[in-house]
């Protein structure tokens, strides 16, 4: 498997047995280090794969494993209290909730307030300044990218609400495969799943980025191929690298935006406890229905990407990726329906007022209305 160092958007570290590098990397943040993370991963062997190069290069650390599911106001309180008792820097180790709760550790260590200060749709941007303490990703798993993003998505009030900032994205992103190696089958399809749907969701979102087009379809090919393989065979190194790969570049290609299947999906999360990839593998293919009249221009592109009939007829382009979606997903045992994962009509209100309440859906190619929130969770129970 080749290996790099690049800076797109930030230094990226990446290739098996690249955690070793830890100690080298963060000598010049400091010498005490705090490591969020969350219980499964403190439970498991990625931790002391990050402490012990630090220890070897003379770097104290302190382990914080208090990130929930969803990360919240709690556990971002007591990280950043630990932070502030003499640390440094930070390296977060885990899924897309250690490294989201890192960068709003890492954001209240030098600002002042509550997060609800810096949420992005209440104009919290512009308060974000780049006094930041330096923070190392260390992603154990392969699906929200959060690694190289420039935002945060934290659990306020019971509403998933984004932090966004180019001065959030974390100083070195340093992605080892063989830390995802361990991931069981379910979670490696949801987060899969998830770093798929970055990629189709940005090639599809309104606006012009040809940058963040062209890194998309590289995503979603790199990710319907190794998919099903990492899925099946964990072991499998070169798929793990992969899969990582893709859910680096769909975070770099959603700078462009995403679109209604993220606003569908975050309060799957929040009001039914839903796996986020998960709820977005369940909401796509019936986004897709809802946007079928706007991308069938794009759609042909898409499918030659994930190696699905073509068709000079956009219209049928689209549908091919409809099932080509639903397929892989059916592969990769990922549930169709909301009612298997619990969600039952009675829900549906709440989480149409939630979810036009997100801003994912602000960059869809077609415009969206609460009503039509409440038609498609109809048609995926």
């Amino acid at each position: 498997m080749p290996q790099g160092d690049f800076s797109f958007p930030t230094r990226v570290v990446f290739g098996p047995g690249r955690s070793g590098e830890l100690g080298v990397l963060a000598r010049p943040m400091g010498r005490r280090a705090l490591i969020v993370t969350d219980p499964g991963v403190a439970r498991g062997g990625a931790v002391a794969r990050v402490t012990e190069p630090l220890r070897a290069a003379g770097i104290e650390s302190v382990v914080f494993d208090g990130v929930e599911p969803n990360p919240g106001e709690a556990s971002v309180a007591a990280g950043v209290e630990r932070f502030r008792d003499g640390c440094d820097f930070i390296v977060a180790v885990g899924g897309g909730s250690p490294i989201d709760a890192a960068k709003a550790i890492r954001l209240l260590a030098t600002h002042e307030g509550s997060l609800r200060d810096y949420v992005e749709l209440s104009g919290g941007t512009e308060r974000i300044r780049e006094d930041l303490p330096p923070l190392v990703a260390v992603p154990t798993t392969a699906g929200t990218g959060s690694e190289v993003g420039r935002s945060t998505v934290v659990t306020l009030d019971g509403v998933k609400s984004v932090i966004f900032s180019p001065y959030l994205i974390p100083t070195v992103a340093l992605c080892d495969p063989e830390l995802t190696v361990g991931m069981p089958p379910a979670v490696t399809a949801g987060t899969g799943a998830d770093a798929l749907i970055h990629n189709l969701e940005a090639y599809f979102a309104k606006g012009y980025h040809p940058m963040c087009d062209a890194i998309a379809l590289g995503g979603i090919e790199l990710a319907a191929r190794a998919l099903p393989t990492a899925v099946r065979d964990g072991s499998n190194l070169e798929a793990r690298g992969d899969m990582m790969m893709a859910a680096m570049m769909g975070a770099v290609a959603f700078q462009k935006g995403l679109g209604v299947v993220h606003s569908l999906a975050h309060p799957l999360s929040t009001v039914a406890g839903i796996h986020h990839g998960t709820a977005n593998a369940v909401m796509l293919p019936h986004a897709l229905r809802f946007n079928r009249g706007v991308i069938a221009a794009r759609a042909a592109a898409v499918s030659r990407a994930m190696r699905l009939p073509a068709s000079p007829d956009g219209a049928e382009c689209v549908e091919f990726l409809i099932r080509g979606v639903e397929a892989l997903f059916r592969e990769i045992a990922l549930p169709g329906r909301l009612a298997e994962l619990g969600v039952t009509p009675e829900m549906v209100d709440r989480l149409a007022d939630l979810a036009i309440l997100d801003g994912c859906h602000l960059c869809n190619p077609r415009p969206v209305t609460r009503e039509d929130m409440a038609a498609i969770y109809r048609t995926a129970l």
